[in-house]
């Protein structure tokens, strides 16, 4: 795993994005070379083309990051390639042309951009199905040993579980602790009574993951584990492993020490000069590339259903402080009357045709940059929730309270990780992610999300 700004990337990410960026580029070379049929490597025109293939590379990454060709739970699928590899490469073709338009000097001439595109499509679909034939991810993991064999670390075993195997630990056995109940495939513990050091040079085990069934009390092999890191392997508790894996803090395996002393949480003067500079820059350039989208909205809603055309609530914010989010209305006029709050649903009667559409879009959200240029949001954080369901969630969820630690976010990394939740368990879920982000978040995390999102909005996602 690499590190950047608290955020981890996996090996594999890594791996897939090396490659595909030396892809392009000479995918770039060839299609230039076969367009005007000069195969001098070491031209003065091949070297001037260093810029044009740098800008080609990077935007045809972006477009592929848009639409989730990154994305570490991605499957493993030829098809679902080409499915997103296609839109991928027409959302390149326009921002090129773009980018032509904008700074003329980068011009490339039809016949060669059609070329190199066709070139690098190919490529990237031949790299991809060679590694998902024939690459086997397990060798970019470490070799891992699991204390535990109990609930908790049958959460590190999924055979048949949603979870991308990219996201599994490459598991050479269980240790079962002294009369623990056993929750993981019997053919996996380990049953020598040899130390851990021991145990571990024998696997070749590179990391050990501490997964206990229970925490207080009882046996717990501190200077076997002291051995062990002294001689090199790697120790980590589950609630890190589920961090660094799958880009959340999982809720049934977490405990206040870890929290206390787990570092992040970064609340510098410095980070936040960043983050207000970044969301000011960010809201504005939104505001106005979406002018026109926002100015027919409010038309189309005001022809469907009058006035008024935003609609204003109350949430919840930073330090728990309360404020009035501005949003288009997207549901019919007195859609709470005399009703206690309550989440949206699947083809909710209470949503207009127009708000069906824009929510679908998220084009109902685009008036909170209003909220972000007033200071009371975020560009990036945990969505702010309603006093209700605040005050609900508060007293049911543990740790519920730390995401209004940070001010609330038009997208977070929660909305780009998990679909619309509406009810306690997906509250639990997306607060999961809520807690990776306001432990992690940093300005290339908030870079990740909003290519995200924007796939998000795209393929549609967890809409309501």
């Amino acid at each position: 795993m690499l590190k950047i700004h608290n955020h981890h990337i996996s090996k594999f990410s890594i791996l897939v994005v090396s490659t595909d960026f030396l892809l392009l580029l000479f995918a770039y070379f060839i299609g230039i070379q076969l367009r005007f049929a000069d195969f001098q490597v070491l031209s003065p025109d091949f070297l001037e083309n260093s810029t044009g293939a740098l800008i080609f590379a990077l935007t045809m990454m972006f477009s592929m990051a848009v639409m989730g060709m990154y994305l570490s739970n991605l499957s493993r699928s030829i098809n679902i390639t080409l499915f997103r590899l296609m839109p991928s490469s027409a959302l390149c073709f326009g921002l090129l042309i773009l980018i032509f338009y904008l700074f003329p000097q980068t011009y490339l001439g039809r016949g060669s951009l059609l070329i190199i595109m066709t070139l690098a499509f190919f490529e990237i679909l031949a790299f991809r199905f060679i590694l998902y034939t024939w690459f086997n991810s397990s060798i970019l993991k470490p070799r891992t040993l699991v204390l535990g064999a109990g609930k908790n670390a049958n959460e590190l075993f999924y055979p048949n579980d949603h979870h991308s195997e990219y996201q599994q630990p490459r598991i050479v056995g269980f240790i079962q602790y002294p009369g623990e109940d056993r929750h993981v495939p019997v053919s996996l513990v380990i049953t020598e009574k040899q130390s851990l050091y021991s145990l571990a040079q024998k696997y070749k085990a590179d990391e050990i993951i501490i997964a206990p069934q229970e925490r207080r009390g009882g046996y717990f092999p501190i200077q076997e584990l002291l051995e062990c890191k002294m001689h090199g392997i790697r120790v980590i508790d589950i609630a890190t492993f589920f961090e660094r894996e799958r880009g959340y803090i999982r809720m049934d395996s977490l405990y206040p020490s870890w929290l206390v002393f787990g570092g992040g949480f970064d609340q510098s003067l410095l980070r936040s000069l960043i983050k207000r500079g970044f969301d000011v820059l960010a809201s504005i350039i939104l505001l106005l590339a979406t002018l026109p989208v926002m100015l027919i909205t409010a038309l189309l809603i005001l022809l469907e259903d009058g006035f008024p055309i935003f609609y204003r609530q109350e949430r919840v914010g930073k330090n728990g402080e309360t404020f009035m989010v501005l949003k288009f209305r997207s549901m019919f006029k007195n859609a709470e009357k005399d009703k206690k709050p309550q989440w949206a649903a699947s083809d909710d009667p209470r949503i207009t045709k127009i708000g069906n559409f824009i929510r679908k879009l998220r084009i109902d959200e685009l008036p909170q940059i209003v909220n972000v240029l007033k200071n009371e949001m975020s560009f990036v954080g945990p969505r702010p929730e309603r006093p209700y369901f605040v005050d609900m969630l508060t007293a049911q969820v543990p740790y519920y309270n730390v995401r209004h630690s940070l001010k609330p976010g038009i997208t977070g990394w929660a909305q780009v990780r998990y679909p619309y939740g509406s009810s306690i368990e997906d509250a639990i879920e997306k607060l999961q992610y809520d807690l990776y982000y306001v432990r992690n978040h940093s300005l290339f995390l908030d870079l990740v999300i909003l290519i995200l999102t924007v796939e998000v909005v795209l393929l549609r996602k967890g809409s309501r």
